[in-house]
């Protein structure tokens, strides 16, 4: 069986692991990089060429491969799904890819454009939208709907019958308690503990631990 061809778009570090993910645990084969051009600094990446995405189509056609957005949540996701949308415009299937060691079942549909790490449970009855990043070790319960857009970073847990709504970004180590509702583009800060619905828009920003006035080389125990 043929494998499936795949252009990443980006060269930072995301697209460096998009490449690990999809080359060592899935039927894709990674054949090249693509950036907008005014961002250029050179014309290989992990010995793949790099070619401007303003020229896409003429390197590599939309009916030989699929595209993969490899865009952290910069601009509250904003910027990865301007790039989904434009890569659609042009006719690019998406790719998505989900680990082989993450928890699925049956029933669970991968929409476009998503990065599914190790260790993600989604338990039965979840719903995953488009271009959905889950870092790794997450929980995500039973009948849970995550929109499109979200970008939910690690060990996160979201109880069963939660709503995240489009755009949404979730830090790491939150807890949104069970069917709480985000609206979109809420952005949840690490250690957060949501508990009650929250409007479009919203900020959750739980305040990081205080640096102690005792410097260490003063502590007796430890």
């Amino acid at each position: 069986m043929a494998m499936q061809k795949v252009v990443i778009f980006g060269t930072g570090e995301i697209a460096e692991l998009a490449d690990f993910y999809f080359t060592h645990d899935s039927d894709c084969e990674v054949i090249g990089f693509t950036i907008d051009e005014a961002y250029i600094k050179q014309t290989r990446f992990l010995g793949r060429p790099v070619v401007p995405f303003e020229r896409l189509t003429e390197t590599f056609p939309p009916q030989n491969c699929s595209l993969f957005v490899a865009v952290s949540y910069s601009g509250v996701n904003d910027l990865r799904a301007k790039k989904v949308a434009v890569a659609r415009t042009h006719g690019y299937q998406l790719a998505s890819y989900v680990s082989s060691r993450a928890t699925t079942f049956a029933g669970l549909q991968i929409n476009e454009n998503c990065f599914v790490l190790e260790d993600n449970t989604i338990q039965p009855f979840a719903k995953i939208g488009a271009n959905v990043t889950l870092w790794s070790g997450n929980h995500i319960g039973h009948h849970s709907v995550i929109e499109d857009d979200v970008f939910i970073a690690s060990h996160v847990v979201v109880s069963g019958g939660v709503r995240i709504g489009q755009g949404s970004f979730i830090g790491v180590n939150a807890t949104l308690r069970d069917h709480v509702k985000l609206g979109k583009r809420c952005v949840i800060g690490a250690g957060a503990l949501v508990l009650e619905d929250q409007p479009d828009f919203s900020v959750v920003a739980p305040r990081g631990t205080e640096r102690s006035p005792v410097p260490s080389t003063r502590l007796r125990r430890i």
